[in-house]
């Protein structure tokens, strides 16, 4: 069975976004946010098959009600002209990502030898 990745509202959560998002460009946008987190860079482009632009690491933590991590903004251009997304990295979706795929479970060891 094909692992799935988490609904992209768990891993992202917008704050501002004068575009409408899709759940291909809120997934893209994470990608790219979460590998600047990961790198500590400051800025990346975007570009997918409907989407060009840059996303820039604020580089501050942000809370709204109980859902806080890093913020980011992005500058992009799509079929519908060009926005704003003003979005953060979920905390519970850090800690998912980070941890990875699940691993496979070793077969059971047997209790006797003989």
């Amino acid at each position: 069975m094909a692992e799935q990745s988490p609904p992209y509202w768990v891993l992202i959560s917008v704050l501002f976004s004068s575009q409408p998002l899709t759940p291909t460009l809120a997934m893209t946008l994470h990608q790219v946010a979460f590998d600047l987190y990961r790198r500590g860079d400051t800025v990346q482009p975007v570009a997918g098959d409907l989407l060009t632009g840059k996303v820039h690491n604020l580089r501050k933590d942000v809370q709204m009600g109980s859902i806080s991590g890093p913020a980011f903004e992005a500058e992009i251009e799509t079929e519908r002209g060009s926005g704003v997304v003003r979005f953060l990295l979920t905390r519970q979706g850090l800690e998912m990502m980070e941890a990875g795929p699940p691993q496979p479970l070793a077969p059971p060891r047997p209790k006797y030898l003989n």
